[in-house]
């Protein structure tokens, strides 16, 4: 008599484990949020023309008085109430790129996507400076040349290896980078648009007025913010030796330039990772 045989019965099959999304995954992902954002073009365009045209305007407003190589071409080439306004655009739109995925829940899907956090922060810095290096560096090759061109019409150019246009063109340029990743780092924090809006005008712009050079103890404060830096660096000339002490440097204020967008997104990335979204 033939015995039963017992029906084998093979284990449910699991699907297959994705693999982990790479960086370059991560940067591809966040381009196409920034560039899907028709936002995006016309805020970068218009502060572009801007900025330039600003350049344009106060060297005009300069140049009928002077005869010949002027020595401070680089503050009309770098009005500061252009470069404000980049300021203010390149930090408020770095800030929008993390908040708005906050208000839209779009950050959910992310983290579900990606469970590593501080992989996204870091793809979306890195994104985040490419591209306004990108805008910075148009802006400030654009302000130098239209601030050259009208002094020369006048016969009061200066040519491009004068005593500090490098150092301001590389300045000016990065600018933006700086400003808008250090808004990114503040939209981490926050999560709030109003708020994160408000401290950007008053860390960047309102801050460093508060704090002159008569004292050391203010200057400090003065020299670490980065509006100041960047005033610094567009000096062409030394300081009188018995201010010393109350001057910024230029190293120093090259290191103010590195030192706040670090200290931005690592606090970014080490919020994102402990805090819920």
């Amino acid at each position: 008599m033939p015995t039963p045989t017992t029906p084998t019965t093979s284990p449910p099959s699991t699907p297959a484990a994705e693999p982990p999304a790479r960086f370059r995954d991560l940067l591809a992902s966040e381009w196409i949020k920034t560039r899907s954002l028709r936002s995006t073009p016309w805020t970068i365009a218009l502060t572009v023309l801007f900025v330039i045209g600003s350049a344009a305007v106060a060297t005009l407003a300069d140049s009928a008085a002077r005869s010949g190589p002027a020595d401070f071409l680089l503050f009309d080439a770098y009005p500061p109430a252009g470069y404000w306004t980049l300021m203010l655009v390149a930090s408020i739109t770095g800030a929008l790129s993390m908040v708005s995925e906050y208000s839209s829940g779009l950050i959910r899907t992310t983290t579900v996507a990606v469970p590593a956090r501080g992989s996204v922060i870091l793809a979306k810095a890195a994104v985040t400076a490419l591209l306004w290096t990108a805008v910075g560096t148009v802006i400030s090759t654009g302000s130098l040349l239209v601030s050259r061109a009208i002094l020369s019409e006048r016969h009061a150019g200066v040519p491009r290896t004068h005593p500090g246009v490098f150092r301001a063109l590389v300045a000016s340029a990065l600018l933006a980078p700086v400003c808008a990743l250090i808004g990114l780092g503040l939209g981490v924090l926050l999560r709030h648009s109003a708020a994160t809006a408000v401290t950007i005008v008053l860390t960047l712009l309102m801050l460093p007025p508060m704090f002159s050079e008569s004292d050391r103890w203010s200057a400090h404060i003065n020299h670490a913010m980065v509006s100041p830096a960047w005033k610094r660096l567009l000096q062409n000339w030394e300081p009188d030796p018995g201010s010393l002490g109350h001057t910024a440097t230029t190293p120093g204020s090259w290191l103010v330039y590195a030192i706040w967008p670090l200290i931005a997104i690592a606090l970014a990335v080490l919020v994102v990772k402990r805090r819920d979204v």
